[in-house]
């Protein structure tokens, strides 16, 4: 019997996280031996401060943004919590240029975990939430969203979030909408483009937005740092407190190692969009095609959504058994999010989009990156009959699964 633990697998949940490259590797091991707090003002500091520096100036570069723009975190979890609570905590009381105070924020129902389980906290501190609705398709209705933030309850908003790319179904969201209609009422507007960056076009530039998150091991990068992009005229109150780092929003001491990584992976990400995402939207076709032919097998398909992610389906299981027999056969897939502690739960996302409990259940997440191959997709295609009706059989006779 094949070892698990040796077996080459076929990989497919880079939604979750990617590989490290070999240019953010190289990148982090050219500085390992660095010593020195970048806050430091003596030489060991001032050289980790100069590495510190040429990252997020490569940032800059890569996401469209000015230097100063580029707030580093600890990844996209920590830089959504900052733009949200942060923005409501600087918004929501009255005061000099702000005399009505705006103690509103809007999100929609298929937020990442990082701001879906933000909001009752929000609302426990007195924040007023808004909700914008969601079309079975995924996407939010952009009509909605414009008539939300242009009635009176809209300016009282002091930020509204919108995600660019849904991390379970790859839905677009309308981001531009989300900015334009934000800035006609006096709202900040943020996207979690977590999902977004590397795998669409993305310039925070020219998107009209005031903040975005942006995540480096979802393009290669080091776990563990990440940024909010946070135009010059605006302030988030920090949300955690200590020296002042990063223009005094994100205290913390600074990681120039991951930063150099980040910024190394950041920058293929960016140059090379158009060729690999055409490369993943072959493998995406090829997967529907072939799911095709597969009985209850149902993808869902936004009208415009990210080549590197597809969300399936399987009618008649469990996307956790389908999941395990997958696993066994060598097959690296997900029930949704990976950041829910390990935990599956039915995906808040996909019920919001309409699907009834049983089919949200029954779905799984396929995600590609810059590894994945034709052959990954045809090692797939020709195990899921086999896990399928494995699946299938340990859902109706409540036998033990696997």
């Amino acid at each position: 019997m094949t070892d698990p633990a040796t077996q080459r697998r076929v990989y497919l949940d880079h939604a979750a996280t990617s590989p490290l490259t070999p240019a953010a590797a190289a990148a982090m091991i050219e500085h390992l031996s660095l010593v020195g707090n970048a806050s430091s003002l003596h030489t060991s500091g001032r050289a980790a401060r100069r590495v510190l520096e040429d990252a997020r100036e490569e940032l800059a570069a890569a996401f469209g943004a000015h230097p100063t723009e580029v707030v580093l975190t600890s990844g996209g979890t920590e830089a959504d919590n900052l733009a949200v609570h942060g923005s409501w905590i600087a918004r929501r009381a009255a005061g000099p240029g702000q005399p009505e105070g705006r103690p509103r924020v809007l999100v929609g129902p298929i937020e990442h975990h990082a701001l879906h389980d933000l909001v009752p906290a929000l609302e426990r501190d007195g924040a007023d939430v808004a909700r914008v609705g969601v079309r079975p398709d995924g996407t939010v209705a952009a009509d909605d969203l414009r008539a939300i933030l242009a009635g009176a309850p809209g300016r009282a908003t002091a930020v509204a979030s919108l995600m660019w790319v849904n991390n379970e179904t790859g839905a677009v969201q309308p981001v531009g909408v989300l900015a334009e209609a934000c800035r006609s009422v006096g709202a900040w507007s943020h996207s979690d483009a977590v999902q977004a960056f590397g795998h669409v076009p993305f310039d925070f530039a020219a998107s009209g937005l005031d903040m975005a998150s942006v995540s480096a091991h979802k393009v290669g990068g080091p776990v563990g740092i990440g940024t909010l992009l946070v135009r010059r005229e605006v302030s988030p109150a920090p949300v955690i407190f200590g020296g002042g780092q990063e223009r005094g929003v994100r205290s913390g001491t600074l990681a120039p190692v991951l930063a150099a990584g980040f910024a190394a992976a950041a920058t293929e990400a960016a140059a090379g969009l158009a060729t690999r995402t055409a490369r993943w939207q072959r493998l995406r076709d090829r997967l529907v095609t072939g799911l095709a032919h597969l009985p209850g097998a149902r993808p869902h398909l936004p009208a415009e959504a990210s080549p590197a992610i597809l969300n399936v389906a399987f009618e008649g299981c469990e996307a956790d058994d389908l999941l395990l027999l997958l696993d066994a056969a060598g097959i690296d897939a997900s029930v949704g999010s990976a950041c829910t502690a390990g935990v599956s739960a039915t995906s808040h996302v996909l019920l919001a989009m309409g699907l009834a409990e049983e089919e949200a259940r029954s779905s799984l997440r396929f995600s590609v990156g810059a590894d994945t191959t034709e052959a990954d997709v045809e090692t797939l295609l020709a195990a899921l009959p086999d896990a399928l009706a494995k699946a299938r059989r340990a859902g109706a006779t409540g036998r033990p699964r696997g």
